[in-house]
């Protein structure tokens, strides 16, 4: 098992193919999702897996596996990899991703990116809200949390605030759930592979590269990945944001917004961690 979200989605690992599960009719759009990535995708910079088989029902999705380890397993504190094969594992996807998006996309390509939703700042903003009104509606008889009620209502405004508060950058094509799980990095000239497009959509640059970099944090206060490493990662992304042009100030935007959504987390200790967090870096602005 993979990833499991009650009533909503699981993923399991087989041997050589990965099985995605949904509710009913569920697989139909992730779907149409990959069959349009593999049009607009279509420049060579990145490699996505193959449906191998749907379900008449629309409920399961079997991918093809890709080779090579993601990012995720690269980094992690254990891995038996040298700190110069992971720096050169982030400069092929910063190499690839600027390429991506700042290339440019025939008829048919730019007919996809057009018909994918838009999710504007102020989408964003509302999204953060209504995740933030359920987990208060969840716990709201629970008085052990009225002190985390507090603190999540004043950051939600802050967050929602700094979102539309400041001109939006340009919409471009975004993956929309990116992190280093969903980036793997093969050997020798074989692109990297992209993985999960259920969430793509167009968006501004920043909304990718802050969740990735926020990932790369959360692996560095979990002690997951080693201060040297975080600073390598950290370093492409933030460079691969100047090349696209993106305003530093959406992409604390974005950041703020995404560890918010990580404080709603059931995990333990992932509340106080993300609203400390929070708490940091409005002290720093």
């Amino acid at each position: 098992m993979i990833s499991y979200w009650p009533y909503h989605q699981a993923v399991v690992r087989a041997e050589g193919r990965y099985i995605k599960i949904f509710g009913p009719g569920g697989a139909v759009v992730p779907a149409e999702r990959c069959a349009q990535m593999d049009v607009l995708l279509d420049a060579g910079n990145f490699t996505t897996p193959r449906i191998l088989r749907q379900s008449s029902q629309s409920d399961v999705i079997v991918f093809s596996a890709m080779p090579g380890p993601t990012l995720n397993e690269l980094g992690r504190v254990e891995a038996a990899v040298c700190d110069e094969a992971f720096a050169r594992a982030w400069e092929k996807w910063s190499r690839a991703w600027v390429a991506e998006l700042n290339g440019s996309h025939g008829p048919a390509a730019r007919g996809v990116l057009d018909s994918l939703p838009l999710r504007s700042a102020e989408w964003e903003a509302a999204k953060v809200c209504r995740r933030v009104d359920d987990w208060l509606q969840h716990n709201e008889n629970v008085p052990e949390l009225s002190s985390q009620r507090a603190v999540l209502r004043a950051a939600v405004e802050h967050v929602a605030m700094n979102l539309i508060r400041t001109a939006p950058d340009p919409v471009v094509w975004a993956h929309g759930d990116l992190y280093d799980k969903q980036i793997i990095v093969p050997d020798g000239d074989i692109p990297p592979g992209l993985l999960d497009f259920d969430s793509t959509a167009r968006h501004e640059a920043a909304r990718d590269l802050a969740g990735l970099d926020v990932h790369l944090e959360l692996h560095l206060r979990n002690n997951r990945m080693t201060p040297a490493r975080y600073l390598t990662a950290h370093t492409q992304v933030l460079a691969v944001a100047e090349e696209l042009r993106v305003s530093p100030v959406r992409f604390d935007a974005y950041s703020d917004a995404i560890w918010l959504r990580l404080a709603l987390s059931p995990l333990p200790g992932r509340f106080s961690l993300a609203i400390g967090v929070l708490a940091e870096r409005a002290e720093r602005s």
